[in-house]
């Protein structure tokens, strides 16, 4: 995809305004008659999906902007941006909280200026931050199949216990969900965030009960086909499996959901700048935040004016405050070594 891009900005600066235009408008089914286009790093799947469907035009018909989507998981967008240095492979970076705080320290981001997004104040403020504008709220939990259990499970802890434990499923720290839970996780057995060590004990002394450790990818696919019926995970997963007809319902933890935010940053040296305040301007503009969070796509809303749905875990943002964060800055350093000790401990 790199030298897709590279390609396509050479093309772009021997063309001309005009037929470079038309020829990107061709490209992605849009109107030739856009001002502008913007790069911007996408997650496959159902973000691709939806930013597809729902922002590109909603882009376009706001400010005569199309947009290149350039898939990529955050790593390797950071990768990416890494090697490209001299030539930014895109305009805007879309990120997790642990790459986004990799992609800070190594200064791939420029300076974000509020006052050219309009919807900026309509921001929970406390995710808000030089380089960084939040695109979407991810609030993390237990998921239960309520029709298996008498009672919800109240806390981590309780997880390890029957007759959660035998129905439970385990993944590592490859995701944002899967680290903060198994954080949380070594806290309630004696813990800390920087310290597992209670996490995995308790873990491999359970383990032979534990009904399924798997990729995070799999999770959602053994829980509506019944092989677990307990798991941590986020509400957009649950809301998704609801969707679909699956029994399962979400439990905050006796400590607290855990919140966190995915968040946009202009990459240092971006060719299509004020395209890119564009975009994320209309990511963040009501209309485009509901439609998302409406299914099949289930993102939860960062935009106050939009009413939340009844189906979350708090009802307004300002919810978020009181919620259990985590500071990537500590856990980065130490979360290979988490991974490498999961694969080799549990998921072997």
């Amino acid at each position: 995809m790199t030298a897709f891009t590279l390609n396509r900005r050479k093309f772009l600066a021997a063309s001309g305004g005009a037929a470079a235009t038309a020829a990107t408008a061709s490209l992605w089914g849009t109107s030739a008659l856009a001002s502008g286009s913007v790069i911007a790093a996408i997650y496959p799947g159902t973000w691709e999906e939806s930013f597809r469907s729902i922002v590109a035009p909603a882009l376009q018909e706001a400010a005569g902007v199309t947009v290149e989507f350039d898939p990529a998981y955050a790593v390797d967008q950071i990768a990416k941006a890494r090697a490209a240095r001299a030539l930014p492979p895109f305009d805007v970076f879309v990120l997790d909280p642990g790459p986004a705080a990799t992609g800070a320290e190594m200064g791939l981001y420029q300076p974000i200026d509020t006052s050219k997004l309009k919807n900026a104040d309509k921001l929970p403020q406390v995710f808000v931050s030089e380089m960084a504008i939040p695109v979407a709220a991810q609030v993390v939990g237990i998921a239960y199949n309520p029709t298996k259990f008498d009672t919800p499970p109240t806390g981590w802890a309780q997880l390890f216990e029957e007759p959660y434990v035998s129905r439970l499923g385990l993944t590592g720290f490859q995701t944002t969900f899967g680290t903060t839970s198994l954080i949380e996780i070594a806290k309630a057995f004696g813990g800390s965030l920087t310290d597992i060590d209670p996490a995995m004990e308790k873990i491999k002394e359970v383990l032979p009960k534990i009904a399924a450790v798997a990729q995070p990818s799999a999770m959602a696919g053994l829980f509506q086909q019944g092989e677990i019926d307990v798991m941590y995970t986020n509400t957009q997963t649950v809301a998704s499996l609801k969707g679909r007809g699956v029994d399962i319902e979400f439990a905050v933890p006796d400590t607290g959901a855990i919140a966190f935010v995915t968040t946009m940053h202009i990459i240092d040296g971006a060719e299509n700048l004020d395209n890119a305040y564009a975009y994320i301007d209309t990511v963040i503009s009501a209309g485009v935040q509901e439609a998302l969070m409406q299914e099949p796509y289930n993102f939860i809303p960062v935009n106050s004016d939009v009413p939340l749905l009844d189906t979350l875990p708090m009802t307004s943002l300002d919810a978020m405050n009181d919620f259990v964060r985590h500071d990537w800055t500590q856990i980065n350093p130490l979360r290979p070594g988490w991974i490498e000790r999961f694969n080799r401990e549990v998921a072997a």
